[in-house]
């Protein structure tokens, strides 16, 4: 043997050639029968199973196509959506900034105005208490100098053991 022969019967264990002559190839009836059911069997089977399964196949590919493209569509509009929720909520609360500075300029402008009506109020309230008073004072007054009199005379007459005129 070469060097070559002892390395192939080495590494496989006996020689390659000796394998190659080993294999006998015999085509007989069998052998077209065989392949005469195997292409038969590919032409019934290739309408009734292969095609529906590949279609099928097809089919679920196309589908989860579309809904991967549907979700990225659904997913864009969700985006979209809350940028516009997002724009949406910034201009309620500018409305409701300006409506708020509206409430609260209403809102001192009328207690400005019920102030003043109080001051007013209390005001005319003041005057006609202290005219009241005055008037009072006026009559207490006129019943004081009426009183003294009357006192002082009684006390002349008194002092004096006689009436005064």
């Amino acid at each position: 043997m070469t060097t070559t022969e002892n390395r192939e019967h080495a590494t496989y264990g006996f020689a390659l050639p000796m394998l190659l002559a080993s294999v006998s190839i015999d085509f007989d009836r069998t052998f077209i029968l065989q392949m005469a059911i195997f292409a038969l069997l590919i032409v019934v089977l290739r309408p009734l199973l292969f095609e529906p399964v590949l279609s099928i196949f097809e089919e679920r590919e196309r589908r989860t196509d579309g809904a991967k493209a549907e979700a990225r569509l659904m997913q864009a509009e969700a985006g979209e959506l809350l940028r516009e929720y997002e724009r949406e909520l910034v201009r309620v609360g500018e409305v409701a900034a300006a409506e708020r500075d509206r409430l609260r300029t209403e809102t001192a402008r009328l207690e400005a105005e019920i102030l003043s009506e109080a001051r007013a109020v209390t005001s005319r309230v003041v005057d006609e208490g202290r005219r009241r008073i005055e008037t009072e004072v006026n009559s207490i007054r006129f019943d004081l100098g009426k009183q003294s009199e009357r006192l002082a005379r009684d006390i002349a007459a008194r002092v004096l053991g006689r009436e005064v005129a």
